[in-house]
């Protein structure tokens, strides 16, 4: 099977199972996907958040996402528990429809990492 097919069949069943799990069925998108990434890495997951700590949610997923290519490194975790990283690589220039097919391959590792697909 070839990798981008592979990657498409793994990115719809995680889209379908999270979408299952917190959006009551509607479909998830790119950045509400993330958006939980953030909320698992920092695991404060009852807490309501202002609009800038989602931005910096969503922050800490990319870096997390991105830290296994080379481009961000965990450095620390702050008083609050937020975790930061340090950029080891600036990123590529990238066409929006690559940056769709990096994240969406960055977030498939993450969850085959987390044994939540497979």
């Amino acid at each position: 099977m070839s990798r981008d097919l592979q990657l498409k069949e793994r990115w719809d069943v995680l889209v379908e199972k999270l979408s299952a799990q917190f959006a009551d069925g509607d479909l998830l998108e790119l950045d509400a996907i993330i958006y939980l990434i953030g909320v698992q890495e920092l695991g404060q997951y009852h807490k309501t958040y202002k609009k800038d700590e989602k931005l910096n949610l969503m922050h800490i997923a990319i870096c997390r996402l991105l830290e296994p290519y080379g481009y961000y490194e965990f450095d620390f975790f702050d008083e609050d528990g937020w975790p930061h990283y340090t950029m080891k690589e600036a990123l590529p220039h990238l066409k929006a429809g690559e940056q769709s097919v990096l994240m969406k391959e960055a977030i498939v590792n993450y969850f085959v990492e987390k044994a939540y697909i497979n």
